[in-house]
This record gives C-alpha cells, structure tokens and sequence, in this order.
C-alpha cells in the first residue's frame, strides 16, 4: 500500500470521529480522521504505510456499530466532467 489515508465505508451517519479514532488507534498513531456527514463514509490517516495497511486487513469486513466496515486505500477525489445541457 502506497498511502497513509484510508477510505472507511459503510459507517452508521451517528458515528463520530472519537469513536472511529478509538478502533484505528489499536493499530498504530491515527492523525487525522474526518467523517463525512450524512454520507455514511469517511477517511482515516495514518502515521505511516505499515500502520495503515495493518488498521486496513483488520478492520476491513469487521462488524462495527451494527454495520460492516469496508476499508480500501483512499484515492484523490476524480475530477468532475462539467454538466452537459441536453435542453435545445
């Protein structure tokens, strides 16, 4: 794994970012967590590669607040196409 930020998917939308930091911080120093809200998702950042892949075989396909986590590697947001207008 390449990268130190994680994507953590199919959170319950009353998750906060204490509780996932609590789950990834068994794994090794989590700098940053941010839950994006009403979504269901969120991302983790890890102190280093080792860390964030051992939080990610772990943690992935866990059951955590009733629901199943999947955790992937995170990758830069893909760049958004401008609207076409089909109207004429």
């Amino acid at each position: 794994m390449a990268s130190t930020r994680l994507y953590v998917g199919n959170l319950k939308y009353s998750t906060t970012n204490e509780q996932l930091q609590e789950i990834f911080s068994v794994y090794g120093e989590v700098k940053q967590v941010n839950i994006i809200e009403g979504k269901g998702f969120g991302f983790v950042e890890m102190s280093n590669e080792e860390e964030a892949e051992k939080a990610k075989t772990a943690l992935n396909g866990t059951d955590f607040l009733g629901r199943t986590l999947k955790i992937d590697e995170a990758h830069p947001p893909k760049e958004r196409q401008p609207r076409r207008d089909f109207r004429s």
